[in-house]
């Protein structure tokens, strides 16, 4: 267990937003995890589980124990007729172990390339991307309690995956539903995920249907692409649309793709035909939170160094650098301008994805 204080964590978020960690505790193993719990003085405090940052905007110096998880290791755990059972430690960077699967010869991640992040994040979100969540390739994972130090496992019914949602983010409650039942137990601050394991089902068939692939499919001139051409593809596609946190501070899409029934849609379409919307499997309509945005003007403005990137509304972005970079306060007027914009003009209430610390 190495335990640093007053720690910079400007490097280790994606927006490279300035601020500091009281104490931090670089988590290279499970027992790192259990010492930090065996402390006196660790364990009584609060802790803040910290990955690769790519899904945090830091208002102010960070109080709780941070926990930044390091653990590494890629397996194949067992191979079955029907599957192949692959593990990452929390740690490692999510399109390394998606390029990692695909080299081995385990296809089914490629639609997730190029999204950042850390393993240990992925369920937290249930990230996904071009038609695949990662609820779609999930097997379990471990996670040790905070509170007792006890290690557990979970499936995915355990994990309560919704859209960019799990159990993770939710607080513990004992406080009853609308029919009187008991909510369920959140683990949001109770827990932090140590290993994650994927199913990656045989055979594999390919994910396609999206205009852009669908693009890149009749440009190539191919008709059944192979997993590798659709990671390469998908690499491409969000390296055109998204800038580089190495280059440009983000958070990758700061806004959740809101939902709204058929009626709905059908309102907005009678004053706005041209808006980007799909069908969900469930009958609701899923609208493109970045075209919302962009009908509101937003796209290329800025608050201060808080900006929305010029080629994609549902990016926000620093424009400034080092020393004099971006607030996280600055970033929450921008996102609440653009919340403001966009209920005023459609009646959406648009749900930032990143979580405000």
């Amino acid at each position: 267990m190495v335990v640093e204080k007053n720690v910079p964590l400007q490097p280790c978020n994606t927006f490279g937003i300035a601020a500091r960690a009281q104490t931090l505790v670089r988590v290279h193993s499970t027992a790192d995890v259990r010492a930090v719990l065996a402390d006196p003085e660790l364990a009584a405090a609060p802790k803040f589980v910290l990955g690769g940052g790519s899904n945090i905007i830091l208002t102010g110096d960070v109080k709780p124990v941070v926990l930044k998880m390091e653990i590494k290791g890629l397996r194949l755990v067992e191979e079955t007729p029907k599957a192949w059972i692959v593990e990452a430690g929390a740690g490692e960077v999510w399109h390394d172990c998606v390029a990692w699967t695909l080299a081995q010869g385990f296809p089914g991640l490629e639609n997730l390339a190029l999204i950042p992040g850390t393993v240990g994040a992925s369920p937290v979100q249930n990230i996904g991307a071009y038609g695949v969540e990662l609820q779609d390739r999930f097997e379990s994972l471990d996670a040790i309690d905070l509170a007792t130090g006890h290690t557990f496992t979970l499936d995915a019914a355990q994990c309560g995956f919704g859209y960019r949602d799990s159990v993770f983010k939710h607080a513990p409650s004992d406080m009853p539903g609308a029919d009187g039942l008991p909510r369920g137990m959140g683990l949001e601050g109770r827990a932090v995920i140590t290993h994650v394991r994927f199913r990656l089902p045989k055979p594999w068939k390919p994910v396609l249907g999206y205009l852009d692939l669908e693009r890149r499919m009749a440009e190539e001139s191919v008709l059944q692409p192979t997993a590798q051409q659709i990671f390469d593809w998908i690499c491409d596609i969000r390296r055109a649309k998204l800038p580089d946190p190495a280059v440009v501070g983000n958070a990758g899409s700061f806004f959740k793709n809101p939902t709204v029934s058929p009626d709905q849609c059908a309102d907005i379409i009678a004053r706005e035909p041209r808006i980007v919307h799909y069908p969900m499997p469930d009958g609701s309509i899923k609208l493109a939170a970045g075209w919302l945005i962009d009908a509101c003007g937003w796209k290329g403005k800025s608050i201060g160094k808080a900006g929305v990137y010029e080629k994609q509304a549902l990016v926000l972005v620093n424009r400034g650098q080092g020393a004099d970079s971006v607030t996280g306060g600055e970033v929450m007027t921008l996102a609440k301008a653009i919340q403001t914009s966009v209920y005023e003009r459609f009646g959406i209430r648009l749900e930032p994805e990143p979580v405000v610390v």
